[in-house]
């Protein structure tokens, strides 16, 4: 996402997943759905710090209490695997609601670009911005 992030609130931290492209079958029309495209993901998660996420030497503390990148990654792949998917609307809807299964997630932004849409645009795509009611 271009925009700089704010820095969290006190008790939260933000974890980011930056540029990750994938192929996808993604949008409305016939021949969309017999190709894939390539789509750039990014999400920004903001999370309840965890205990002992830092301790006051440096050292991490418990990684079993922080929100993994490699789970959100594998997540996004897998629901981009499951198949076609008509609006970048609706892929960033479910990649929010897989972020937001994670109790300690409290807000979640997720953007999802196709990139080979126009020759003269970097990329078309829609953002959603989703909080833990």
């Amino acid at each position: 996402m271009p925009r700089k992030s704010k820095p969290a609130p006190a008790g939260y931290y933000r974890v980011l997943v930056r540029d990750l492209v994938l192929a996808a079958r993604i949008g409305v029309w016939k021949r969309e759905k017999q190709i894939d495209q390539r789509v750039r993901v990014n999400v920004e998660l903001l999370a309840a710090r965890a205990d002992l996420l830092v301790a006051p030497d440096g050292r991490t503390g418990r990684r079993d209490r922080i929100i993994r990148y490699d789970t959100v990654v594998a997540g996004i792949r897998r629901l981009v695997a499951e198949g076609h998917v008509e609006l970048c609307e609706q892929l960033a809807e479910r990649i929010a609601a897989l972020c937001l299964d994670n109790r300690r997630v409290r807000t979640v932004r997720v953007r999802v670009e196709k990139l080979d849409v126009y020759p003269d645009a970097t990329s078309v795509g829609a953002e959603v911005e989703r909080h833990r009611t």
